[in-house]
């Protein structure tokens, strides 16, 4: 299942379990009728306009318009439609807009536009470098899983480092489990794309992964290509060093 907003998609630490839930409030058929005739207005509706688009009571539309925009599927902001100022002009109507956030959901979890942007951005600063195509993919997957990790990290409490980075990997997707010691990922976000190109996207995904263990600081375990049929490519083994 895949549901998308109008925005770019944003890489942030929100797993599957988040965006389900801030998509089930569509589950409901009045919230679902409520975003679709929002969605179709540019200019945002009014309490008024959407009790009579889905043949509600005002109250009741207000209600379920104000848990849309909770959840960050819709936003609001008020404002005067009526072209009078002043005194006597009335207070401003509450508007509602459809949020331009976009909510990406897959199960189970896949990032392929994670992919697409990489090859997309190592595609076009092909000018830019000397190095190999595959060597260029893979600096910039470093790059991203730093800024990933550095994210993280902010976050993170320095003496759970192992901790912080299985939650970061649950949360991009990797269903991480322990089998004697070694960190393995259940699932691979790139799937489809590891199936049809193994090298260049395991490749992508262990240099990915390295930034992101690099920029967390987490020394005691280092990720490495050992790719198990129906399983992410990647296995994080302990090295003895301290956390």
């Amino acid at each position: 299942m895949t549901t998308e907003g109008n925005e770019q998609h944003e890489h942030t630490d929100e797993g599957v379990d988040a965006q389900l839930e801030r998509l089930s409030h569509l589950k409901d058929s009045i919230r679902l009728g409520l975003y679709r005739a929002t969605a179709a207005s540019r200019a945002g509706i009014s309490r008024d306009d959407a009790a009579q688009a889905v043949g509600i009571s005002r109250s009741l539309a207000a209600y379920h318009l104000d848990k849309l925009v909770e959840a960050g599927l819709l936003e609001a902001r008020f404002e005067r439609r009526t072209g009078r100022q002043g005194p006597g002009a009335g207070r401003p109507a509450k508007i509602y807009v459809a949020s331009r956030r976009q909510f990406q959901v897959s199960v189970p979890p896949r990032d392929y536009e994670l992919a697409a942007q990489l090859l997309a951005d190592t595609l076009a600063a092909d000018t830019d470098t000397d190095a190999p195509p595959r060597e260029a993919l893979q600096d910039r997957a470093r790059v991203l899983g730093g800024a990933l990790g550095a994210e993280a990290r902010r976050r993170c409490d320095g003496d759970r480092i192992a901790e912080c980075l299985t939650g970061v990997l649950a949360a991009r997707g990797y269903e991480p489990y322990d089998e004697g010691g070694v960190v393995r990922l259940r699932n691979c976000p790139f799937h489809t794309l590891a199936a049809q190109h193994q090298e260049l996207v395991c490749g992508m995904n262990l240099a990915v992964l390295e930034g992101m263990v690099d920029a967390l600081g987490a020394d005691a375990i280092r990720p490495r290509l050992d790719p198990r049929p129906d399983e992410c490519c990647v296995a994080f083994e302990p090295t003895g060093a301290s956390a």
